[in-house]
């Protein structure tokens, strides 16, 4: 039975909390680029964005295609070509759902290859446990404790049409 934990008045609420964490600890977006992780670490990335430019200025806002570093799947995808470079900048990644952490770590390894950042960070919009690297998430927009055999699936409008998470 599927049951909703966050409604889109508390992802919005999450997202803005996440804005202003990122503000404070960074004394502001100097240098920051956001990155969304494919999927709906796009829209939520620009989301984020959105609140950035309202409270301080714009940020730059890539997308994130991380299958070719996954190391359970295999892809011949190729970054494209006008890909920012992103030496010296501070990057934040941007995803739905943290779980074992391997996308995160297929993510920094893509980050990696465009550039050497300054610093890298992990912002997600659900951080459920159960990870099987030593990764952690930097902001946090709802920590949402679960089993190994719960799924969550965060549903964003620019996708899916409603804003919600739930847990199935």
């Amino acid at each position: 039975m599927a049951k909703v934990v966050m409604n889109e008045m508390e992802m919005n609420r999450a997202l803005t909390r996440l804005a202003y964490e990122i503000i404070e600890r960074n004394r502001g977006v100097e240098n920051i680029i956001l990155v969304g992780i494919e999927t709906r670490g796009v829209p939520i990335a620009k989301r984020l964005a959105a609140k950035l430019e309202q409270l301080e200025e714009a940020v730059i806002v890539e997308s994130l295609d991380i299958r070719p570093y996954r190391d359970d799947i295999k892809s011949s995808y190729q970054a494209p070509a006008d890909a920012s470079d992103f030496s010296g900048k501070k990057i934040i990644l941007v995803d739905d759902v943290l779980y074992t952490g391997r996308s995160i770590r297929a993510a920094m390894d893509a980050c990696i290859d465009r550039g050497r950042p300054s610093e890298i960070a992990l912002a997600v919009l659900i951080d459920r446990g159960h990870r099987e690297l030593p990764i952690r998430p930097d902001y946090i927009g709802k920590n949402i404790p679960t089993s190994k055999s719960e799924r969550v699936s965060v549903h964003v409008k620019e996708l899916d049409q409603v804003d919600q998470v739930i847990i199935h």
